[in-house]
């Protein structure tokens, strides 16, 4: 019974880890996807970037692969956002607050 219970306990916790993102909304979870990569964890933002699908989540995910050096999987990245371009920022941390500001703004 113990290891049962064992069992489900982590089954939940695990859902709880898959879907809790979700819930919490896309604003949020691309504010903290941001935040990461400005505090250099690109793979926590790259995880989080990688599991939403709005046009501000492919912005982020083409300047992550930016910051990575992919310059093609950026631009692959680049073509699915609202004409923002690869060569629009030279700087990424630029990128990334401006990224922010049009989540602030409603852009």
């Amino acid at each position: 019974m113990a290891i049962r219970l064992s069992l489900f306990k982590k089954e939940l916790l695990s859902i709880r880890d898959r879907e809790y993102p979700k819930m919490v909304g896309n604003q949020q979870q691309l504010s903290i996807a941001i935040q990461a990569a400005l505090d250099g964890d690109w793979e926590k933002s790259h995880q989080i970037a990688q599991d939403l699908t709005d046009s501000s989540a492919n912005w982020l995910h083409a300047v992550l692969h930016k910051i990575e050096g992919d310059k093609f999987n950026s631009q692959y990245w680049y073509a699915k956002t609202n004409y923002k371009k690869f060569e629009d920022f030279s700087d990424a941390n630029a990128e990334l607050n401006a990224i922010k500001e049009s989540l602030i703004d409603g852009a």
